[in-house]
């Protein structure tokens, strides 16, 4: 595994595909607005479907900031496009089947077993300004982040 992307890094850029099997490319999106992408261990388990179903509730307050919500998970295409369907998910889910990204961007496995759950807060230019890892309190991802970006837009004046 490489060295965890941490804060003050510039975010890696990667492409993966959505659960509508298109491919997003995050150099579409690094350097224009801010980033809030989060990795979960899995589809259809209690803490993601809680961590997906507050990402989805807050989604609105995420827009308003200036912010694309983004989860990612090793699950398949066809896993998210069901899991993203029963839960309402309002933003995308990216498929890191066989975990590149994940490594990438250094996330760590709980036990060694189980896929981190970690949110990075990204600013729109590119820069890695909150790092938050918590397995067991999935909640919590989503408070962590608008603080980060209500604290980014009191720095430029609120705009």
């Amino acid at each position: 595994m490489s060295r965890p992307v941490r804060v003050g890094d510039a975010a890696p850029r990667f492409a993966l595909k959505t659960q509508s099997g298109a491919v997003l490319d995050m150099g579409d999106l690094l350097g224009k607005k801010e980033i809030v992408l989060y990795f979960y261990p899995k589809d259809f388990t209690r803490g993601c479907t809680t961590e997906a179903g507050a990402f989805r509730d807050a989604y609105e307050s995420f827009r308003d900031a200036g912010a694309e919500v983004i989860g990612v998970s090793s699950d398949s295409v066809d896993s998210h496009r069901d899991f993203a369907s029963d839960c309402g998910l309002p933003f995308t889910i990216l498929s890191d089947e066989g975990g590149r990204v994940r490594k990438l961007y250094g996330v760590p496995s709980t036990l060694g077993l189980i896929p981190g759950r970690v949110t990075y807060v990204i600013d729109a230019k590119g820069v890695v300004r909150h790092v938050f890892d918590s397995q067991m309190n999935p909640r919590r991802h989503v408070d962590e982040a608008m603080k980060v970006l209500k604290a980014i837009r009191s720095e430029h004046g609120g705009a």
